[in-house]
Order: structure tokens, then C-alpha cells, then sequence
């Protein structure tokens, strides 16, 4: 009778997310799962090691048993039993991380015309099990999504919603009192935090110390129109616990100046000019390892601030070719959201006015610049989480954030040190490394699993695999991520990639549409 009762209770579960979300692509949580003979790749920093078995008891890891050694047969004694109505994977020969976090993730946008449904797939198929929407579409959209999440009602990673700030407020934040009060409803709202572009310094900090007292953590992309008067340290003495990008601290590390030494021709709102003198700004900062550039990161790292750096999303300034003609495009980009992409004076991100060599050269020494900062941060102690903020300026989503891997390991980043900050990283900076963030004993089941060693080529990670070339002299193309496993969910990521390539397919049929280079008939 209980065997009877546990086959149907595993069988609900199984039956009960494939009803809802509607997709052969996912199955569970089951009663039990037994991830059998892989490499486990931690994301503590610990080097690999394997095989091991990875039991999972609904949506909980309770058992983590090395059942071998590397070449030698396994001895079925030394593995856990599967129970009549468990389910298992044999990953014999694959490699098994913790599930990622994308620390900048907008949940799609409608000038892109990029809905949940898309968004969310593409990420799971890269292994993005946690996400948390840096603003968006507002707190009550992003809720509803975190909310059927969690229930399985829908395909979808985790959620943590920030919402931005004085969003859904009647009347612009003037005083302190509207600023503390907006925070506490928020809260109430079902937010996580928030997310911050800046405002007058009486506002900021009386809106991230309400925030705070709450308990809730923040983010911030520290706009030019507000950075002049509030920086990356202001923020971070004030109680933020994250910055976006990188905005904010090259003015934290000016000596001689005050302000960004803009053309007087300037104007904000033209995004050539935005982003072409964003180019330009690290140049104006103390040199690296200088006194000044010294004492603001020792600061920063005392106050146990997370840096989010994005590399990705700005790779198009220093190479827009590479970005533009990124392999995935033709297959998983919407035609909305290839339009959104081109020359624009109005879509945010499209500043390919006129981009020419000048503007490549300044982001490349940018980049050189802000790499240096973020890998000694790194190296001194300090917290670096992975972030995409894809959606924008020819990066898509999940590809864009197995892109933000390869860029760090640019900076200077070993790939175990990549892993950590794309997975326990982001976890401890969003408060929930109890969770999730490594595989460990109690904590919740989110896992990649993957048939090649991501530490030896990061490239195996998208969902196009990497291009390699057998002994017969045959081009393949190997690696995509096999399985993702969220919250004990488990979901066949190449038949969500299958999945967002028929919607594409389908929109472009639609719209009788091919992809073009710009300019193109």
C-alpha cells in the first residue's frame, strides 16, 4: 500500500508540470532523482571531482556520495538504491554544476517584443536556474511570474524581483518621507529589492536606509544624470549592496576633476554621444594601483559591496561586428527583436549612428581599464557576481550570459573562480546561499549538467555547442547544456532551444521576414 501510494504520488508530480507548463521539455519534481557518475564542479571554488551520485528527494539535495575513481568501474555497492518510483540520469562521462545566476536579467521588454515565454526558455537552456530582474515591466508583473514559478505553473528559473525606484509612484519623490514610504510599499508589494539609477542625495539616502531596516537588498546603475553628485561609494557607505555595470566608479576614483569631461556639444539623450563618451571615462580615473584607486577598493570591499559588471552588454562598442553577426542570431533572435537591435535614434542601446574605429579603440583600452579594476577586486576578496542584462545592444538571452563567463575569464579570472561567481556569488549577494549557489547537502536542486568540461572551453556552454574537429578530420559541433535542473524540475534545454527556435520560425513566417545585416535591402 505505501509503495502504491509513493508510485502515485511521484506520478502526480511528473504529470502535474507537464499539464501545466504545457512542454515534453520538462518533468518533476520527483519523489526521488539520482544524478548517477559525474564530475561535480562546485561552485565553492573546489576543484573537480568524480564520479559521484547526487540524490534529490523532491526538490532537496540529500546525498552527495564519490562512488569511484576516474577509468575504474563502479561498484554497484557503494551507489544509493533508487526507489520503485524514482527517476535517474545517467551522466556517466558529464560534468555537473550548480545552477547559474544571472544577476541582470529583464524578463523580456515590449519595444522588443520579447515576452516571458521566449526569455525564460533561452535561459534555461543555458543553465540559468536564478534570475533576478533588475526592474522592468513592474513589481505586480514580475511577482506574478515569480509566483507561478514557484508553483511550476509555468517554464521559468527562479525570480527575485527589484523594482526600480519610484516606479508605479503617483507623484515624483521629493522628500525623504515619500522616499521611505515608497520603500515600505514596495515591500509590501512583494518586491526583493530594488533597483536604483540615482536621485538628490537626501533621497538616496534615506530611501536605501528605509530599505535597510526592511531587510531587502539593492542595485544600482548609476546614471550620468545623477552620478555627479552621488557615486558608487556614497552608495555603498549608504547601504546598496550591489552595483550594475560600471557607472559610478570611475567618478569614484576621480583626483582631479568632478565631473566626466564631456564635449560641450554633449547631449545625454543622443545615445552616440552616451555611449561613445562612456568610452572614454576610464582614462579620466586614477591609473590602477595608485594610491586613490587603492583606497576606494579597499573601501568598497570593507563595506562587503558586490560588484555586477556586464561585460557582455558592451561588447558590441569595442567589436560591433562580432556582436552583430553573432552565429545564434539567424535561428533564435525575433524579428521584433533583431529591429529593436539596428540603428536608432529612439530604441535604447541602438547608438550605431556613425560608430566607427575611434569609439572601438576608446572602449577596447575602457575595457583593459575596467577588467583590471574588477580582476584585483577579485583577487583581494571581494564579491564579482555574473550578470547579462541582455535584451539590449545585439545580446540575447542565455547566450549573452554564457558570454559573460568567457569575459571574465578575459579580465583575468581562472574558470573555477567564473563558476563561484556565477552561481555562490550572485547567491550570497542576493541573500540566498543557503538555497542555492552550490551543491551541498539541504540545499535546493539546481543543476547543470553538461556532456563536455566547460573549465576547458567555456564555448561548450552555449546552446550552438562549440565547434571541435575529430580524429577522422570531421567538423562537429559538441557541448550545449543537456539538462537543467531547477528547484528538482528537470528540464531537456536542447528541446528548449528546439522550442524558442519554432517561435522564431513561426514570426518570421508570419512576417515574411529573413534577417538582415543594417542597411541592407
Amino acid at each position: 500500500m505505501r509503495s502504491l501510494l509513493f508510485s502515485m504520488l511521484c506520478l502526480f508530480s511528473q504529470t502535474n508540470v507537464a499539464q501545466n507548463q504545457n512542454s515534453s521539455s520538462a518533468e518533476g519534481p520527483f519523489s526521488q532523482l539520482i544524478i548517477r557518475g559525474a564530475t561535480l564542479i562546485n561552485g565553492n571554488g573546489s576543484p573537480p571531482i568524480g564520479p559521484v551520485d547526487i540524490s534529490v528527494e523532491n526538490d532537496r539535495i540529500t546525498a552527495i556520495d564519490v562512488v569511484g575513481y576516474p577509468g575504474v568501474p563502479i561498484k554497484d555497492s557503494r551507489r544509493p538504491k533508487l526507489k520503485t518510483a524514482g527517476k535517474e540520469i545517467n551522466a556517466s562521462g558529464m560534468y555537473v554544476l550548480p545552477g547559474f545566476i544571472d544577476m541582470h536579467g529583464h524578463i523580456g521588454g515590449v519595444s522588443q517584443g520579447a515576452d516571458w515565454e521566449y526569455v525564460f526558455k533561452l535561459w534555461l537552456a543555458h543553465g540559468v536556474t536564478t534570475v533576478r530582474e533588475p526592474s522592468g515591466r513592474g513589481v505586480e508583473f514580475a511577482v506574478n511570474l515569480k509566483k507561478k514559478s514557484k508553483k511550476n505553473q509555468i517554464i521559468a528559473p527562479r525570480i527575485l524581483a527589484y523594482t526600480g525606484f519610484g516606479q508605479g509612484s503617483k507623484n515624483p519623490i521629493n522628500t525623504e518621507e515619500q522616499a521611505r514610504e515608497w520603500v515600505r510599499q514596495n515591500a509590501k508589494n512583494g518586491a526583493d529589492g530594488i533597483k536604483f539609477f540615482g536621485a538628490a542625495p537626501k533621497i538616496m539616502s534615506a530611501a536605501l536606509d528605509e530599505n535597510k531596516k526592511i531587510g531587502l537588498r539593492s542595485a544600482s546603475h548609476h546614471a550620468q544624470l545623477s552620478v555627479a553628485r552621488w557615486n558608487v561609494l556614497h552608495s555603498a557607505r549608504a547601504g546598496l549592496t550591489t552595483m550594475e555595470h560600471w557607472y559610478g566608479l570611475p567618478e569614484a576614483l576621480f583626483e582631479d576633476r568632478t565631473v566626466q569631461d564631456y564635449p560641450l556639444d554633449y547631449n545625454y539623450q543622443n545615445e552616440q554621444h552616451r555611449f561613445g563618451e562612456a568610452g572614454r571615462l576610464w582614462k579620466q580615473a586614477a591609473a590602477p594601483y595608485s594610491d586613490h584607486w587603492n583606497k576606494v577598493m579597499n573601501e568598497l570591499i570593507d563595506l562587503d559591496f558586490t560588484m555586477v559588471p556586464t561585460f557582455n552588454i558592451y561588447e558590441a562598442s569595442r567589436d560591433l561586428h562580432r556582436a552583430r553577426r553573432a552565429e545564434w542570431h539567424e535561428e533564435y533572435t525575433l524579428p521584433s527583436l533583431w529591429r529593436f537591435y539596428q540603428p536608432s535614434k529612439i530604441s535604447h542601446g541602438s547608438y550605431w549612428h556613425f560608430w566607427g574605429t575611434e569609439e572601438e579603440v576608446a572602449w577596447k583600452e575602457n575595457f583593459k581599464l575596467w577588467m583590471t579594476f574588477i580582476n584585483e577586486y577579485k583577487n583581494r576578496g571581494g564579491r564579482v557576481a555574473t550578470g547579462s542584462d541582455s535584451g539590449f545592444i545585439f545580446q540575447l538571452y542565455g547566450f549573452a550570459y554564457i558570454r559573460e563567463m568567457e569575459m571574465l575569464r578575459e579580465a583575468g579570472f581562472h574558470p573555477l573562480e567564473i563558476i563561484r561567481s556565477a552561481t555562490l556569488n550572485g547567491a550570497e549577494a542576493l541573500g540566498i546561499e543557503n538555497e542555492t549557489g552550490s551543491i551541498e547537502i539541504g540545499k535546493s536542486a539546481d543543476f547543470v549538467i553538461i556532456e563536455e568540461n566547460p573549465l576547458q572551453n567555456f564555448k561548450v556552454l552555449y546552446g550552438t555547442g562549440a565547434i571541435k574537429l575529430t580524429k577522422e578530420n570531421e567538423v562537429v559541433r559538441v557541448g550545449g547544456v543537456k539538462f537543467t535542473i531547477r528547484e528538482g524540475v528537470v528540464y531537456d534545454a536542447k528541446k528548449l532551444l528546439e522550442e524558442v527556435k519554432t517561435m522564431v520560425d513561426q514570426a518570421k513566417l508570419k512576417e515574411d521576414y529573413s534577417i538582415k545585416q543594417p542597411g541592407k535591402k
